[in-house]
């Protein structure tokens, strides 16, 4: 493999790109290798592709050497820094005007890319794209209870509270680096999608629907790794109220909200996905008490 693409000089493509794709990329080689696939399989707009290797044990620029071929494709390295700013890196190195995320557990269809753009590009004024993210792994109840959990509240948060989930979305370049990008303060795949969608609704910019924009989701759980991602959802949700000003806890307002969140995957995962949903909460109090007593 040439030193340069493993230190992120890209492949030689000259023509500017219509969208930049930004990965950040943390030890699954196999999974960053089914996105690829998916990468190169989009068409209509001119795609560029940053992996972000968030210091990998292993490096991942073998797994995406073989992709160089097919896609406007670069890969950089840093030391272990965490999701955010991992994009961050990639958005800064991104040629093209409008900046799609996605993650290395994703899949999209071949329109996502192009739907994405079509949405972002043909806005007036700045627009956050949302598209639309399916789990991919029928039968298994804890995704597809994670993924109605992030279905339910995407749809019902309300604008303070909206959450777009990073592992999908597409923005104007310059309006995400006016901003600043992402929270770096939040060291998880937890809470600091949440927190850049509040300040970019701040901003007075909307948050917008792209149902076209669809990707498959392969986020492989079992019962451990279904608790620790929500306990961390937990420790970023105390990050958030911490650095954003909001209340640690649900008025008594919001308890019909919880209990319909509870109730989302009755129709994908049963009263199993129900019980798994109720255990959910519990691993996001446990995780804000363990963030809030580490922090004294």
């Amino acid at each position: 493999m040439s030193g340069d693409f493993a230190e992120g000089a890209g492949t030689g493509a000259s023509a500017p790109p219509d969208i930049s794709v930004v990965v950040p990329a943390y030890g699954r080689p196999e999974a960053l290798r089914r996105l690829l696939t998916a990468l190169a399989a989009q068409r209509d707009v001119a795609v560029e592709v940053i992996v972000v290797d968030d210091g990998s044990p292993a490096p991942l620029a073998p797994t995406a050497e073989p992709f160089a071929a097919r896609l406007d494709l670069r890969v950089l390295r840093q030391p272990n820094a965490g999701p955010a700013a991992a994009r961050n890196r990639g958005a800064a190195a991104a040629r093209a005007g409008v900046l799609a995320f996605t993650d290395d557990d994703c899949a999209p269809e071949p329109g996502w890319a192009a739907a994405m753009h079509a949405a972002v590009a043909g806005s007036s004024a700045p627009i956050m794209a949302a598209g639309r993210t399916e789990n991919a792994l029928q039968g298994n109840p804890y995704a597809e209870t994670s993924q109605a959990i992030a279905d339910f509240i995407a749809a019902r948060a309300g604008p303070d509270g909206i959450i777009a989930p990073s592992n999908n979305i597409a923005l104007p370049r310059d309006a995400f680096l006016d901003l600043g990008g992402f929270d770096t303060r939040y060291p998880l795949a937890a809470g600091e999608d949440r927190a850049f969608c509040r300040t970019w609704v701040r901003a007075g910019w909307p948050i917008v629907a792209v149902p076209g924009a669809r990707l498959a989701h392969h986020h492989d759980l079992d019962l451990r790794r279904f608790w620790r991602q929500h306990s961390n959802y937990g420790r970023g949700a105390a990050l958030f109220h911490a650095t954003e000003g909001a209340a640690p806890f649900a008025p008594l307002s919001r308890l019909g909200f919880y209990a319909a969140l509870v109730a989302s995957p009755w129709r994908s995962a049963g009263l199993r996905g129900v019980a798994l949903a109720a255990m959910s909460q519990a691993a996001v109090a446990h995780g804000m008490y363990r963030a809030r007593r580490e922090k004294g």
